[in-house]
């Protein structure tokens, strides 16, 4: 067994460590080294092997360094009283930053540097414990200086062994953290099938907890480092994220396993300050700030672990039994994590016991509240139970009360029933007496419609055809001249005693008198006006064929701009001077839909729209009337607005209701928009209405592209 000891000061200027074969009893060094913390970052390592001045004598078995951006520095003097010629020298904490060993050896300066964003192929032990190699013969010294650099809690647990007890120790060090690390893993697993078989939230939030306070402790052992060797994010780093995410984890836990929010504001209020203490941690590691960050989590870790157990012990006390269990669980880590943080301190000596508290709480934590959780649900479930049981009481006794009434009610029933059949056969009367009342009304309508169009289209037609008929009589005269002239050039050019010349001059003297250019040019006039005046006969004819559609009682599909063009050369003479009608007719697909009633609903707002104007400009310019279509996927969209006088709100709501108009009397029945409103309504369609008092009225008919009628 290798024993290490303390020797003289006077054999050697510094403290020196004495390895030997004797005793059986091995421990810490660090009460024999000396320490030196450099705030300046001056020194350099030449100057700290040659003097020992700047240094002053540890005085624990592991020296605590605290938390800072110093650079630190440790010196001690081996003596190799030993068989083994090649001792180690390991510090047992895997998140110190860079440490980097400087020797001093027959006069031959060496040194060695291992960072934790090295892999682990440049390290003597493929570990996340720093160790090094001290080659130095039995009955020589060798002079160590150790430069240390960390953002967390620096402390630094000192051994020298022989490299087999290194190995053994190291892997009885992974052996205890495989132990808790397959606990913790085997909790998450066994409480995420349980999430999944119960769908119950309490579950998934104590999985979201294990996973965090065990990513934590992971991290803490050194494993984060050793699983991503070579990734280049500092322990300092990963420790503060994980530290707060383990809280926020904690508190979201203990809000769902404790049902916070049914005991106050106040309570849920304490909890919420944790996770936004945790928060404002993350924010600070945000901004490069690994230090202060790990602080800021250690305060919240430290005040947010005392206002848990408050808040366990109040909603306990409040009557929550659940709560006793939690309490006890979240007492022991609490507990793990006060040893731990006053082994840090060195109120507590450095041991196995001490370095794992953390890692031993938290399994039994985990188990406890696992065990809390399942009690929880069991009472849910027992809860369940006796609700439903309380379910079924109330059910039976509502079934034999509906039995009761059912008996009064059937009663009740046979006389209303022979009432309403009475009634039921009066109101059959009366309805068919109204639909009849209703169809004479519409066609009523409609022949009203028809016959305010009927002058305008007698005009359109007579127009072009007076056209033609004015054009006939000098048609017929300028044809007779015609067949004079030809004649008359028969006869010159029979004339056999004539010369050519001679009928050349007669000829051209005849076309002169007659005036042959002109009356070229008179005929295709003539032509041209009687061709126009065919042609606009032609569409009027077509527009009101395509108007009044003989088959508008069944579904068709139509071109809609082609109903809003023929409604308008219907309306053409009712549309009057200092009225500009502005088109805007999109590119539509057909539309299945009732064609001759979707042109008396045309009709019927463009009618109003022109009255409108027309009583708001008198016969004056500036009345517009504008007509736009466009599409989507599903819907075709017609849009008719005009600046008439516009209507008030009040008149608004009532448009659409039968026999309702704002016109004098004589001027409309008031069933033109009922008739609108209900056809489109037929088309499973929606018309829209805008209107402001003097600037006019805005229709939007918004017809779906296919009908889907069962």
């Amino acid at each position: 067994m290798m024993v290490i000891g303390l020797w003289s000061q006077a054999l050697f200027a510094d403290p020196v460590i004495r390895v030997s074969n004797e005793g059986s009893v091995q421990r810490y060094i660090g009460d024999k080294v000396l320490i030196f913390q450099d705030s300046d970052q001056t020194v350099t390592p030449a100057e700290l092997l040659a003097s020992s001045a700047l240094f002053q004598r540890s005085e624990t078995a592991v020296p605590n360094l605290g938390v800072s951006n110093h650079v630190n520095w440790i010196k001690f003097t081996v003596y190799n009283d030993a068989d083994y010629a090649q001792l180690v020298l390991t510090i047992t904490n895997p998140t110190v930053a860079e440490i980097t060993l400087f020797t001093l050896y027959n006069g031959e300066r060496d040194s060695t540097s291992i960072s934790e964003r090295d892999t682990y192929d440049n390290r003597d032990y493929n570990h996340q414990f720093y160790a090094f190699d001290l080659h130095v013969a039995k009955g020589d010294s060798i002079v160590c200086l150790l430069r240390l650099k960390s953002s967390t809690q620096l402390l630094v647990p000192l051994s020298i062994r022989s490299s087999e007890t290194v190995v053994r120790e190291l892997a009885g060090f992974d052996f205890r953290s495989g132990t808790y690390i397959g606990l913790m893993v085997a909790m998450l697993l066994y409480n995420l099938f349980l999430y999944v078989s119960a769908r119950d939230r309490h579950y998934l939030a104590y999985v979201h907890y294990i996973f965090w306070v065990a990513i934590a402790q992971i991290t803490v052992l050194g494993y984060f480092g050793r699983m991503f060797q070579g990734v280049p994010i500092s322990s300092s780093y990963v420790l503060a994220f994980v530290g707060a995410m383990s809280g926020i984890a904690s508190v979201i836990f203990v809000k769902s396993f404790l049902s916070t929010k049914d005991y106050g504001k106040k309570i849920n209020f304490l909890l919420n300050l944790i996770i936004a203490g945790d928060l404002l941690a993350i924010a600070v590691l945000l901004f490069g700030a690994p230090t202060m960050s790990y602080e800021v989590v250690n305060f919240v870790a430290g005040v947010g672990s005392f206002i848990v157990l408050a808040v366990g012990y109040v909603i306990y006390r409040k009557g929550n039994h659940s709560a006793r269990l939690f309490l006890v669980a979240w007492g022991i880590f609490l507990g793990s994590v006060i040893v731990f943080v006053l082994k840090d301190y060195g109120i507590l000596e450095y041991s196995l016991f001490t370095v794992h508290a953390v890692q031993i709480g938290s399994s039994i934590e985990a188990l406890l509240l696992s065990f809390a959780l399942g009690d929880k649900i069991n009472i849910y479930r027992k809860q369940k139970e006796e609700s439903q049981l309380k379910a079924i009481e109330i059910a039976k006794e509502n079934e034999r009360l509906i039995r009761e009434q059912n008996v009064v009610l059937e009663r009740r029933v046979e006389e209303r029933t022979h009432a309403l059949k009475e009634s039921n056969d009066s109101l059959q009367q009366t309805l068919t007496h109204l639909k009849e009342t209703q169809s004479q009304l519409v066609e009523a309508e409609k022949m009203a419609s028809l016959g305010q169009l009927t002058a305008g289209v007698a005009h359109e037609i007579n127009n072009p055809i007076n056209f033609v008929t004015s054009n006939v009589a000098p048609l017929k005269r300028d044809v007779g001249m015609v067949w004079d002239a030809m004649e008359e050039v028969e006869r010159i050019a029979l004339a056999d005693d004539v010369p050519a010349d001679e009928k050349r001059r007669r000829i051209e003297a005849y076309k002169e008198d007659i005036d042959a250019e002109y009356l070229k040019t008179e005929i295709d006039f003539l032509l041209k006006g009687m061709h126009e005046g065919a042609t606009r006969t032609a569409e009027i004819v077509k527009s009101l064929r395509i108007f009044s559609r003989v088959d508008e009682d069944s579904l068709k599909f139509a071109d809609i701009n082609e109903g809003l063009e023929s409604t308008l050369v219907i309306l053409n003479s009712v549309i009057k001077e200092g009225v500009t009608v502005v088109k805007e007719l999109g590119e539509l697909p057909l539309v299945e839909c009732y064609p001759g009633k979707l042109n008396q609903v045309f009709l019927n707002i463009i009618t109003n729209g022109i009255y409108a104007i027309n009583k708001k400009f008198e016969g004056k310019p500036g009345g517009i009337l504008e007509i736009k279509t466009t599409v989507d996927k599903e819907h075709a969209y017609i849009s008719i607005r005009d600046n008439g006088v516009g209507m008030p709100d009040e008149v608004k709501e009532k448009i659409f209701e039968p026999f309702f108009t704002t016109k004098e009397v004589g001027e409309g029945t008031g069933l033109g928009m009922s008739i609108v409103y209900n056809t489109i309504r037929k088309h499973q369609g929606e018309i829209k209405v805008e209107s402001t008092v003097g600037e006019g009225v805005a229709f939007l008919i918004i017809i779906p592209l296919n009908q889907h009628i069962q």
